[in-house]
């Protein structure tokens, strides 16, 4: 990915009982790149709770849920109305196009969802065939890193 350019950039992502989403415009993405540079693969992390508090507070300081077009973290059991909402999303915007990354494990769940919407302008892609390093990979840990905020406060 990478070379082409989307109207709007949706991420879907799973971890544990939540999932969650964010959505964002192409002009949101290119703003919030340099302040998400320090954002990191959760898995790939060492010392993970010092991690998180650190990213809480960039989410606070920087106000980057608020550059968000929207944003929904919910439980795993509400999977199909999150999935809804971005149907809805996509439907309402029939002259974009939508870059659309879901978890690996929501990937064939989702796919049977999304036939109802004309597909031809939607670019779906699993999260781990993400590039690292391309905009659509660093994006996606938004919603990884908001995903295990929420869970470490439970």
């Amino acid at each position: 990915m990478g070379a082409k350019e989307f109207d709007y950039y949706i991420f879907i992502d799973y971890s544990e009982n939540l999932i969650g989403y964010v959505i964002l415009s192409k002009e949101q993405i290119k703003e919030c790149m340099p302040r998400i540079s320090k954002f990191k693969h959760y898995k790939e992390l060492k010392n993970k709770g010092l991690y998180l508090k650190s990213m809480k507070n960039l989410f606070e300081k920087n106000n980057l849920l608020k550059g968000l077009l929207g944003h929904r973290i919910t439980e795993l059991r509400q999977n199909i109305e999150l999935c809804s909402e971005v149907l809805d999303f996509c439907k309402n915007k029939p002259e974009s196009n939508i870059f659309i990354s879901v978890d690996d494990r929501q990937y064939e769940g989702f796919m049977k969802l999304i036939k109802i919407i004309e597909g031809k302008r939607l670019t779906i892609i699993r999260e781990g065939k993400l590039k690292r390093h391309t905009i659509e990979y660093k994006s996606s840990l938004i919603i990884d890193t908001l995903l295990n905020i929420k869970r470490m406060k439970k």
